[in-house]
């Protein structure tokens, strides 16, 4: 079986990465003891939300522009975008949060936070190979800079602890 991606489902997958990348957050501020953790990720909630909204923008301005979404065969990908591929798997998941139990300590909490934002680059890069210039690519180059500056918080707060 083949499986095919275009531009269209791309950007739904990203809409779908950033809610669940609110989901996990949401989470981590519940079960955080500390009131400075919790606010931080509270904040990277905000974040999350807003990524989210750039990415519904950018699909719903390309089914303006076009009813013939180009589509791509794996085959065909470059390196990037099959990995991006693999890792939207890992970004549709019904519910990443729950990868959290509640046992965890802030240091665990954090490092699997970075490891969820390092994999959103790598998507967000592949991603670019899909969008043209006129569709927003630079907006997704202002995500991924974003997603660099949680993993500089995260990292300062994991620092902090260690």
């Amino acid at each position: 079986m083949t499986t095919t991606l275009n531009a269209f489902e791309v950007f739904e997958i990203a809409e779908q990465i950033e809610r669940n990348g609110a989901k996990f957050y949401r989470r981590a501020a519940k079960i955080s003891g500390e009131p400075g953790i919790r606010n931080m990720f509270l904040g990277l909630v905000e974040w999350e939300c807003r990524h989210e909204q750039v990415f519904a923008r950018m699909r719903k301005s390309l089914s303006k522009q076009s009813r013939e979404l180009r589509t791509f065969k794996p085959e065909q990908m470059p390196p990037d975008t099959k990995a991006m591929a693999g890792l939207a798997v890992f970004g549709i998941r019904p519910n990443p949060a729950d990868e959290l139990t509640g046992r965890e300590g802030a240091a665990d909490i954090l490092r699997k936070a970075i490891e969820k934002e390092k994999d959103s680059i790598v998507f967000y890069n592949g991603l670019k190979e899909f969008v043209s210039a006129r569709a927003g690519r630079d907006k997704i180059d202002d995500i991924i800079r974003e997603e660099m500056h949680h993993i500089r918080i995260l990292g300062q707060s994991l620092e902090q602890r260690e």
